[in-house]
């Protein structure tokens, strides 16, 4: 059975009797990768901070491996079960390999442990044969995934990760984001990364924790978060363009039918008729088609015209003026393919089941 490796209640930070941190009550799972996703300024260095036990809390409680970690006596035992890794580490005018050992010289280990465990450190991470080197000759992706490995040298328990791929490309990023896979895999290691990175959150986490001004609105799985935000500023945040205000006009054993503006949009909810809610459901989640008589199982199919078209890496935004304006998602190549142009008239479709709908409060 999983047990908890932190759990906070009600937890409380304050910088000059501004609450950077309020009532913030979560847990995180011996062996997971729990993601802390928000926008700049939100408080995810701040938690992070806090759960590490190098700042401590105005308020609340937080309990790591079960100890009450608030207690005078605790702190220094359950720091040397955890390691940070912030997205800009310190790097030492030392060799590679004495930046790594610095960790384990602290602990008093011996010279024959401290090489055994940077050796397999520098080969965990990808920098074999770099342990001569100067650490300050290191490209950035090289002195951070040093700075992997002397956080995890140490064997740490709990590892956090602060934004730590935000400075890098992205060849250096996803191997950073392999390497934190990997260690979590094979060593159990429980991980706690926070980012603004969507992309990164998803490929990454087992769970996250969505942080706005301080608070924490939602905990939930990826899909969770990504398909059913429980607000509209979490929705905007992880991506969803498709929102929209309207009230459930019948409902049919969960069969909703709602009215957005005049057009009547099917979805699966439990809500009442003549309840007021939103709509929100992701530009990913819906198809376009060239032809109105393609064949579909989707509950919602609109006609329109294409108003306007916004590039995003190797996908493009498309938005159809259907009465009220949908956004689709298709890549480049398949614009390409089927003639997508500002003007040109088409059809989009999706599900019912791909509508999240959120009570109007």
């Amino acid at each position: 059975m999983s047990t908890s490796a932190i759990e906070t209640h009600a937890l409380l930070k304050k910088y000059d009797e501004r609450d950077v941190i309020r009532d913030v009550s979560f847990s995180i799972q011996s062996g997971e990768i729990f993601g802390i996703i928000g926008p700049s300024g939100s408080g995810k260095s701040t938690l992070l901070r806090l759960l590490d036990l190098i700042e401590q809390p105005t308020g609340g409680r937080l309990t790591i491996f079960g100890t009450d970690a608030l207690v005078p006596d605790a702190k220094f035992p359950l720091r040397r079960r955890m390691a940070l890794l912030s997205q800009k580490p310190v790097i030492f005018s030392r060799s590679v390999f004495d930046n790594i050992a610095i960790g384990m010289e602290y602990r008093k280990k011996v010279k024959s442990e401290i090489s055994r465990a940077v050796t397999d450190a520098l080969d965990a991470v990808g920098l074999a044969g770099y342990g001569k080197r100067s650490a300050r000759t290191l490209s950035g992706g090289e002195a951070q995934r040093m700075a992997l490995a002397r956080a995890v040298v140490i064997n740490p328990e709990i590892l956090f990760l602060d934004e730590p791929t935000t400075n890098l490309d992205p060849v250096s990023a996803e191997r950073i984001d392999d390497i934190i896979i990997r260690l979590n895999r094979e060593k159990g290691m429980t991980v706690v990364i926070s980012t603004h990175d969507m992309i990164q959150g998803q490929h990454l986490a087992d769970r996250i924790g969505v942080i706005m001004d301080g608070a924490l609105p939602q905990v939930g799985t990826t899909k969770e978060i990504f398909h059913q935000p429980t607000t509209t500023n979490i929705a905007r945040f992880v991506g969803v363009k498709n929102m929209y205000a309207g009230v459930i006009t019948e409902n049919h054993d969960g069969e909703a039918i709602v009215d957005v503006a005049g057009k009547h949009i099917a979805a699966v909810t439990p809500f009442h008729p003549q309840t007021k809610v939103t709509l929100l459901f992701r530009p990913e989640d819906v198809t376009l088609h060239m032809e109105q008589s393609v064949k579909t199982s989707a509950r919602n199919v609109f006609s329109g015209i294409i108003k306007k078209m916004i590039p995003s890496g190797p996908f493009v935004d498309v938005i159809v003026d259907c009465g009220i304006d949908l956004t689709a998602l298709v890549t480049i190549q398949s614009s390409e393919d089927l003639g997508l142009a500002r003007g040109v008239k088409c059809w989009v479709s999706f599900k019912a089941t791909a509508v999240h709908v959120i009570e109007e409060q």
